[in-house]
């Protein structure tokens, strides 16, 4: 099938929320091809723990993709046990200049309680403003919930369970079905 024929493969609101000395990690389960819903339940949080230190992760885009970058990040982390940001920039410097990696089309929220990144395929490690960081098909839309909830007494989960209720109101290629991580710095 050529490029222009195929219909694309869409899904996956992940949203990160800090506050209160918690980072929440939320994510749907829906991938679509098309106009179809392929699937309604996959799993795209996920908790890592390279070196003794335990990390959170959320992707968008390719699983296959993102299972390689989660991967080259768990080495990374390995070889730098509790230094998020540094495995964060070295994945990122790889992703960027590696012919192989250059290909994969994912992004990625990484945290360890304590930070919080989102990495893309463009060589940024970004630390997002107001301890929110979405990424995905409803990634907008939760991020937008989720800085309108922030200043209420909710706690971090609250806000990203909220975040990802109303982007699944919204977005087509997300739903409700939510896989929750959370971690304390």
């Amino acid at each position: 099938m050529a490029d222009k024929e195929f219909p694309g493969w869409h899904g996956t609101t992940i949203i990160g929320v800090r506050k209160g000395g918690e980072v929440v990690v939320a994510g749907d389960g829906q991938v679509s091809l098309g106009q179809t819903v392929i699937k309604g339940t996959a799993r795209k949080v996920r908790r890592l723990s390279p070196g003794g230190y335990d990390v959170v992760c959320g992707f968008a885009g390719s699983t296959a993709d993102a299972f390689t970058l989660l991967e080259r990040l768990e080495g990374k982390l390995e070889k730098t046990p509790g230094q998020l940001q540094r495995a964060c920039v070295d994945l990122a410097k790889d992703w960027r200049t590696d012919k192989y990696l250059q290909k994969l089309e994912a992004m990625l929220i990484v945290t360890d309680g304590k930070d919080l990144y989102v990495i893309t395929g463009a060589g940024d490690v970004l630390e997002p403003e107001h301890d929110i960081a979405a990424i995905g098909s409803g990634g907008n839309f939760a991020l937008a919930a989720a800085r309108g909830m922030y200043d209420s007494d909710k706690s971090a989960e609250d806000i990203a369970r909220g975040a990802m209720a109303i982007a699944s109101d919204i977005c087509v290629y997300t739903n409700g079905k939510l896989t929750v991580e959370q971690i304390s710095a």
